[in-house]
């Protein structure tokens, strides 16, 4: 009786298969019947055409998530999506969960241009779609037209500019992919602190913290390029600096030759056009004459001249401003002067 019974087993276990095969086979062109209907063709459309330009620029896995009929992932209007290069991904066996969490996290809730991203502060922080978690702009280099978000470069801005989102290729992931941070589940991502930045071990409150590249790009749209550029060659030190203080005045000389200069000399020659304190015209008409302003460069001030007789303005150190209150904004002001302040190593 036993025997006939174990005979029997393997047909009933073939049975159970193949229904189960069919269940599924039916399932599946079930789904791809309303998938059309799910899925607008303008929508294919957008997807394709986003789809072309990521493999063209080398974003193969991305591309193919948006490929897939429906796409695994595809970005909301009014977004913008950070593909990610292939190298920095390729080599990871990530769950699902995590892949599609790390995509939203790599969308954020605004539609952004490259020309847009680089008008923004460095330190500002952006909606993204994962949880409404902050990605920040930890650099922008505006003369250089460099971007990175959580320290990760742009590496392919505008890679492809639709009508619902834009896409920008970037180097890699806004956050960690070790083994080790998928274990704390779906609270993987850390949202960086919108008012502080760590870099070089030191933290900067960005609430207090002058915007140089600003001030790089207003000297260049003002007419003072050679100024603009010797400021940008050494602005990192500036920056650095400028942690000890939270407000600035910025004396912008006109083009003066500084290419042959090294970048000591040029470091000085900018120190010595600004101050570590933010004072409009006004202010400096209000100093007696001979009052000394403190500088960045040590040791060495300028003194006020006062209103001479030939001059029609403010004279400090002998220059004339002939531009006063040229930028003024609420941690700097620029002053355009008719000629630079002399150093040493400098007689233009």
């Amino acid at each position: 009786m036993a025997y006939s019974c174990w005979c029997w087993f393997p047909i009933y276990f073939i049975a159970s298969i193949t229904l189960g095969v069919i269940a599924i086979t039916s399932a599946i062109h079930s789904n791809s019947k309303n998938t059309p209907q799910e899925i607008p063709s303008q929508t294919h459309k957008l997807s394709s055409n986003a789809t072309e330009a990521l493999k063209n620029s080398g974003f193969i896995l991305m591309a193919d998530l948006l490929h897939n009929s429906p796409p695994f992932y595809l970005p909301p209007k009014n977004s913008t999506f950070f593909a990610i290069k292939d190298s920095a991904i390729k080599n990871t066996s990530l769950p699902l969960w995590f892949l599609k969490s790390l995509l939203r996290y790599h969308t954020f809730t605004t539609k952004l241009t490259m020309e847009e991203l680089l008008n923004k502060s460095q330190g500002d922080c952006i909606t993204t779609l994962f949880r409404e978690k902050n990605a920040s702009l930890t650099k922008i280099e505006t003369l250089q037209k460099r971007v990175e978000i959580n320290n990760v470069l742009i590496s392919n801005p505008d890679l492809f500019l639709g009508e619902e989102f834009n896409i920008h290729g970037v180097l890699g992931p806004f956050t960690s992919l070790q083994r080790e941070v998928l274990q704390g589940g779906s609270d993987f991502i850390r949202s960086p602190n919108c008012r502080l930045f760590k870099n070089n071990n030191s933290t900067y409150d960005f609430n207090n913290v002058i915007e140089w590249n600003k001030v790089v790009q207003l000297l260049s749209s003002k007419g003072y390029s050679s100024f603009s550029i010797a400021l940008h060659s050494v602005i990192e030190g500036i920056q650095k600096d400028s942690m000890s203080f939270s407000s600035a005045t910025i004396f912008a000389p006109p083009d003066v030759n500084l290419l042959n200069y090294p970048s000591s000399v040029l470091d000085r020659f900018v120190r010595f056009h600004i101050l570590p304190q933010k004072l409009t015209y006004r202010e400096l008409s209000s100093f007696p004459v001979r009052t000394l302003l403190k500088t960045l460069m040590l040791n060495d001030d300028l003194e006020i001249d006062g209103v001479l007789e030939f001059m029609s303005g403010v004279v400090v150190n002998g220059i004339e401003i002939v531009k006063p209150d040229m930028v003024v904004s609420e941690k700097f002001v620029i002053h355009g002067i008719s000629r630079a302040f002399k150093i040493a190593e400098i007689t233009a």
